[in-house]
């Protein structure tokens, strides 16, 4: 290729690569800039000249949500003591990563934490990001068990439901705007929700139907979802998972009748000496 057909194969991939990406931001402007808005006008270019970053949480991509997944992280991990013992997280790295390569967002980047708490807890922020507590890590009787309740958490990730929920308490405290939400203020909604937020109803029963498919998918035994969800049930003082994650009785209930309607073969995880060896150093 002589000189000159190099420079116009170059000018045209250059032309592509950033041709489309400034027509949209044009386009964006024109709209933002000139969208009404209750009380005040917005003018998104100061924004952008002082480099804060907008997040438009009605179609968030992968990607940005996987970033904005990375800030709640940490000021969540700066909040709570992660506990540090390798052979217990290794374990329940292993165990969730056999069950998001069975979820809905099978290609998401997923980290699993393990946090010194004797709450029995567990949740899940966007991006990927499980935390589950080690008070759970004792209250469940098999491995079984515990994919259940990470099943549960990796479904309200492939539900986006965190994502939802900050969408819809920026809109109703009215910190959104046009153009979408301010970067810095999504991360502090994300973590107060993923720290004090009990999760809807509707999300609720969506996550444990995600989490069932994972979990048969998984090939661990379905009867691990239903029989922690009783255990927490039939206790004296309502655990800080019941209180997070509510209607546990008509959850039972939508839970056994998907799993007469869709019956398994699975009956991974339900040794009991098997799980207490891998979380001993708990014990």
């Amino acid at each position: 290729m002589n000189a000159g057909n190099a420079f116009l194969t170059n000018y045209r991939f250059w032309r592509r690569r950033w041709f489309y990406p400034l027509v949209s931001l044009v386009v964006t402007l024109s709209v933002c800039v000139t969208a009404p808005l209750p009380g005040r006008a917005f003018d998104l270019l100061p924004l952008l000249f002082q480099g804060v970053q907008i997040l438009q949480l009605s179609n968030i991509s992968d990607r940005q949500e996987v970033d904005l997944g990375k800030d709640i992280n940490q000021q969540v991990s700066s909040e709570m003591r992660l506990y540090r013992n390798a052979e217990v997280n290794r374990y329940v790295e292993q165990i969730g990563r056999r069950l998001a390569a069975n979820s809905d967002r099978p290609n998401l980047p997923y980290t699993f934490q393990v946090v010194e708490d004797p709450a029995i807890n567990a949740f899940a922020t966007a991006g990927g990001y499980v935390y589950v507590h080690t008070g759970l890590l004792k209250a469940a009787d098999n491995e079984a068990e515990l994919a259940s309740v990470i099943a549960h958490e990796i479904g309200h990730i492939g539900g986006k439901h965190l994502v939802k929920q900050m969408r819809q308490r920026a809109i109703a405290s009215g910190v959104a705007t046009a153009a979408g939400l301010d970067r810095n203020t999504a991360v502090g909604i994300g973590v107060e929700l993923a720290l004090n937020r009990p999760r809807s109803r509707q999300d609720e029963f969506d996550a444990d139907q995600r989490g069932l498919r994972t979990l048969t998918r998984s090939g661990y035994a379905q009867s691990g979802m239903v029989s922690f969800m009783q255990k927490l049930l039939g206790r004296g003082s309502t655990p800080t998972f019941l209180s997070t994650h509510p209607a546990t009785s008509d959850r039972i209930n939508s839970l056994k009748r998907a799993i007469s309607q869709q019956p398994s073969n699975g009956r991974y995880g339900l040794d009991n000496a098997a799980y207490k060896a891998n979380i001993r150093a708990l014990l």
